[in-house]
């Protein structure tokens, strides 16, 4: 099982000043790293709600956080759900609120369902651990949205300069045969890209496997949905602290932070966003892109 490596851990529990009793929602759990020190400092009378859309995640965060006094509540389901599980839970406003959108390396290397392009894996790339029918995959997106879609998310969610000649050589594909794995689908993609810009640090097909992630679960629109219902459901004086990991979750989260700010409503922690220092990045490589950003609810 590959290890999972709480990311800007120290940073964000400083940043959350939590306190004795303090009543916490998290999303995504993940595997629990991040949840074991917050249960740690709000002690036994604390309370504890967290989210995760992958219930194999979750399962093992609940065997991980078991020996911790604090009430705990697990709903499986995204964090954009917030304002329900809450409602649901009896707790309707928090002290603080952790929104952390990264894949765990779990998911990663682990899921069986397609987020990396290292192992043969159907194509899924849905967080959900048992997708149902009708629930949107990668293998739907790849074989079926028209060439233009493909571009205009291969462009907006991966930042790719090469979209147009990716969606294009997605198409010529699977008209000879559905592209079914990761495998397939990462071959057409580097052979999409022109030969010079092949042999960077980063694989030629990093970016479009993150921009059909991101389609798949609508990860941009359920952190608008989240930031929101989140800082609405916090008390007075509350923290909330959002760990992204790249530019464009980072922007989102900077203007909903800038507003709240500007309206009076919020007031931003962090002026700019708290990054892995050299230490973690020599012991987490993968941490290299997270941001952190924090504000208090005024």
């Amino acid at each position: 099982m590959p290890e999972h490596i709480s990311v800007l851990l120290h940073e964000t529990l400083e940043g959350l000043a939590l306190r004795e009793a303090d009543h916490v929602f998290e999303g995504t759990v993940g595997l629990g790293g991040h949840s074991e020190e917050i249960l740690k400092q709000i002690g036994a009378h604390g309370v504890y709600i967290g989210t995760d859309e992958d219930a194999q995640a979750l399962a093992k965060a609940q065997v991980r956080l078991a020996p911790y006094a604090a009430k705990k509540i697990f709903a499986l389901g995204n964090f954009r759900n917030l304002d329900r599980v809450l409602d649901d839970a009896g707790y309707p406003l928090v002290d603080r609120v952790l929104l952390d959108i990264g894949l765990s390396n779990l998911q990663l290397e682990g899921s069986g369902r397609g987020f990396s392009f290292k192992r043969d894996e159907p194509l899924l790339m849905t967080f959900k651990t048992a997708p149902k029918e009708g629930d949107l995959t990668a293998y739907e997106i790849v074989n079926e949205w028209a060439a233009d879609s493909l571009t205009d998310i291969i462009t907006g969610y991966g930042e790719e300069r090469f979209a147009w000649r990716i969606a294009n050589a997605i198409v010529a594909a699977r008209m000879v045969k559905p592209i079914e794995t990761t495998t397939e689908l990462a071959e057409v993609v580097e052979k999409a890209i022109p030969a010079f810009a092949r042999h960077g640090r980063v694989h030629p097909a990093t970016k479009t496997f993150q921009a059909i992630r991101i389609a798949v679960n609508d990860e941009l629109g359920a952190l608008r949905e989240g930031l929101a219902k989140g800082f609405e459901r916090l008390k007075p004086g509350g923290r909330m602290a959002v760990i992204s990991f790249h530019s464009l979750e980072d922007r989102i989260v900077k203007e909903f932070f800038k507003k709240q700010g500007e309206e009076g409503t919020g007031t931003i922690i962090t002026k700019k966003p708290l990054t892995p220092g050299e230490e973690e990045l020599a012991r987490n490589p993968k941490s290299r892109s997270s941001k952190l950003r924090i504000i208090q609810k005024n």
